[in-house]
């Protein structure tokens, strides 16, 4: 028989607020809250509020509270010292790793009160917030290339298509990689079931970007076919590509969600119970499902904020001297993966791989099969269209050269702190490719040239 303190999803979905013990729970609104995240109270209670924003989902991520003072400064020197642009975007850079973990951990709040596997699609779901957000931000701050204007000027589509794969090998390679070496160190060996890593490797990430790339790579083409033209048909190839991966997304998560719902319930609830804190979590004070709608509410307008002001400050950053493929895959994916990366690496410590893994693969095959089309179809919305899936062929080496390395490393079902160690080390190789890698003219080219006089356009 199930009570109210059994996990058994199988409860009806309306509540009048009372368990079957007369006991009195948190109602949010008509859904029964799961028991591992019934706090016990309803509305809003600003002490319990900031004592458990303060307490966070674990010590790292408790650790991160402090830096919100930077926020404050971030705000008081755009407003105080606008032209400080350097200062600006260092500011709002670190303090966008608090609001981003209190996105993350206000979802994760939410999550424990849904069954599991939706409460991990949700959790996942808000972690990559900063991510759209961000995106959302660059796309709408960048300038179409005009005829007779400088190629350069106000163009974000490099940055952009930077972070989109930026992204993927951040949680691919460092986050993927630091769970293993950490979680190692701890144990010589951990096992993941194969039902998580098969479900959310990999191959989505390589294939569903690559058609309009091939488009561009062809040797040579007749006269008759212009760059115009060879760049109207990526535009529309992405466009047309784009609106394909969210619906292949949405049936993902349906997938995901219902036809493998109980073995992921059973290889998750397994995860659970070799967490040696596992009782000491549930023990811990919880967010109200108002008090989660208001730190999600606060946290992602102060991180739509933060975002402006890094997007803001870019060219200056660029003219200091960072490139913008480092800029885009190594800086932006940093500060907006914080809160996932620490909540990956707390699982992997407490001997939970196949959580670490949701928490590592998942977000990248949301960016891969939804953030990244959403940001061509906002584009195209705006008038836009040069944003596109044409990525530079160094990017896509690099997440073949990840995929092949996660991959090889994922089939036995097992890992250690060497393969971690490995991971990073590949992610450090990533980074000093991409500060010395030059930046591109223009971001859709791929340096394509007319060669005038020969009747012919090359690719080089």
């Amino acid at each position: 028989m199930a009570n109210n303190q059994s996990p058994d999803e199988s409860r009806p979905l309306l509540s009048n607020g009372h368990g079957t013990d007369g006991q009195e729970h948190e109602d949010a609104g008509f859904l029964t809250i799961h028991h591992e995240g019934e706090s016990h109270r309803s509305g809003f209670h600003p002490q319990h509020f900031l004592r458990i924003t303060w307490r966070s989902s674990c010590t790292a991520s408790k650790y991160v509270n402090v830096l919100w003072p930077f926020a404050i400064i971030a705000i008081v020197l755009k407003i105080a010292v606008p032209h400080a642009g350097l200062w600006i975007f260092a500011m709002s850079y670190i303090a966008m790793v608090p609001a981003a973990n209190l996105v993350g951990f206000a979802g994760q709040e939410l999550a424990r009160k849904l069954p599991k596997v939706a409460g991990i699609l949700i959790e996942t779901a808000f972690g990559g917030i900063v991510e759209i957000v961000l995106f959302i931000v660059l796309i709408a701050k960048h300038k179409p290339n005009q005829e007779g204007e400088n190629g350069d000027e106000g163009n974000l589509v490099p940055v952009i298509q930077a972070a989109i794969l930026g992204s993927i090998l951040t949680n691919l390679l460092l986050c993927l990689g630091l769970c293993f070496w950490i979680g190692g160190l701890r144990q010589q060996t951990q096992s993941f079931h194969a039902v998580i890593s098969e479900r959310l490797l990999l191959g989505p990430q390589i294939r569903d970007h690559l058609p309009p790339h091939a488009l561009h790579r062809p040797p040579i083409y007749a006269a008759k076919f212009t760059k115009e033209k060879l760049d109207n048909d990526v535009q529309r190839i992405s466009q047309a590509t784009s609106i394909i991966l969210i619906i292949a997304f949405v049936v993902y998560i349906l997938y995901n969600a219902r036809s493998q719902h109980s073995i992921f319930d059973e290889v998750l609830e397994a995860d659970e119970h070799k967490d040696a804190d596992h009782a000491e979590d549930l023990a811990k004070a919880k967010y109200t499902f108002t008090e989660c709608s208001v730190a999600l509410i606060f946290a992602v307008a102060l991180v739509t904020i933060l975002a402006y002001f890094l997007v803001e400050e870019i060219e200056e950053v660029v003219a200091a001297g960072v490139p913008d493929q480092f800029l885009g895959l190594i800086m932006l994916p940093l500060v907006e993966k914080a809160a996932e990366h620490l909540t990956a690496i707390d699982e992997a410590w407490d001997h939970q791989m196949n959580f670490a893994l949701y928490h590592c693969l998942g977000p990248s095959i949301q960016t891969a099969l939804f953030n990244a089309p959403l940001v061509v179809l906002v584009g195209w919305a705006m008038g836009k269209p040069d944003m596109d899936l044409n990525f530079e062929i160094f990017m896509i080496a690099l997440l073949v050269l990840a995929i092949l390395a996660v991959a090889n490393f994922l089939r036995d079902g097992q890992s250690n702190y060497l393969e971690g160690f490995l991971l990073v080390m590949i992610y450090a190789i990533v980074a000093i490719a991409s500060w010395f890698y030059p930046n591109p003219d223009v971001a859709t080219s791929n340096g394509i040239q007319e060669a005038l006089g020969s009747g012919f356009v090359v690719v080089k």
